[in-house]
């Protein structure tokens, strides 16, 4: 009798300890694991880009590495698609992702979001020979656009242009990557490219290409954030404490500062 008894005993102490786990928040296991795993689109210079010696560089990395730091943890930064981070962050791949990424109403369907850390303007470039010139984005109807797939940009076309039938789904041209919008709207295959406007900048005085500005605005009000699994409450306020912090301290406009960001 007593064997079974010490049998339920452990049974129930290994139960306690699978539910403790089971419990286990995001950051407790950060702290435990001593690290913070992110994830970033590094092709989106001066956010986040690699560098020749293919160490992530950019603002969004110094701010990542500077608040894994007040965290107490290491940071370790995973390269992928942009459209693919809202899922990585969703299905646990990672801890967080950042990439100059807008906290839009739609992804907030899917993860959580700190605290805004900026807030910019878009961009809309064409070829300087292209004899396009407008200064109302609904007159983007008329062309073919390029932009970025999952970004703040795909979704005002989507849902101010083609949802209310004034342009064709099929005049939407979506990529992986900035530069391969910049590559298309050269060889002439686009007739305009929309993009955050620090990597428009890099575009406009890049001499390979021969762009000019046609629009500058925000498309959408909501700035940068960093996105994090729903319900994780206590991360979520552990960072936005030091986005605080870093905000009150003149930290991130520094960062900003360096790397030219208006």
């Amino acid at each position: 009798m007593k064997k079974y008894t010490k049998i339920i005993i452990i049974a129930a102490i290994f139960l306690l300890a699978l539910t403790a786990c089971a419990q286990k928040g995001r950051l407790d296991a950060i702290n435990d694991a001593g690290k913070i795993v992110v994830g970033t689109s590094a092709d989106y210079e001066p956010w986040e880009y690699k560098d020749e010696n293919d160490n992530f560089v950019g603002a969004d990395m110094e701010i990542m590495t500077e608040l894994a730091r007040r965290m107490g943890v290491e940071v370790e930064f995973q390269d992928l698609g942009f459209d693919t981070l809202v899922a990585a962050v969703q299905e646990g791949k990672v801890d967080a992702a950042i990439a100059a990424m807008a906290s839009t109403d739609e992804r907030k369907e899917q993860v959580d979001f700190s605290m805004v850390y900026y807030a910019g303007d878009n961009v809309v470039l064409t070829k300087a020979d292209s004899g396009i010139d407008f200064d109302d984005p609904m007159a983007m109807a008329d062309y073919k656009i390029g932009t970025q797939t999952g970004t703040i940009m795909q979704y005002w076309v989507e849902e101010n242009l083609i949802e209310p039938g004034l342009m064709s789904q099929d005049n939407l041209f979506l990529y992986e990557r900035n530069e391969q919008v910049a590559l298309d709207l050269d060889a002439g295959r686009i007739d305009v490219a929309m993009m955050d406007l620090e990597p428009g900048k890099q575009f406009l005085a890049d001499n390979q290409f021969d762009f000019v500005e046609l629009l500058r605005q925000p498309f959408d009000p909501n700035g940068q954030a960093i996105a994090l699994m729903k319900g994780e409450d206590a991360l979520a306020a552990e960072i936005n404490k030091h986005i605080q912090d870093m905000l009150n301290e003149g930290f991130i406009r520094s960062v900003l500062d360096k790397y030219g960001i208006e």
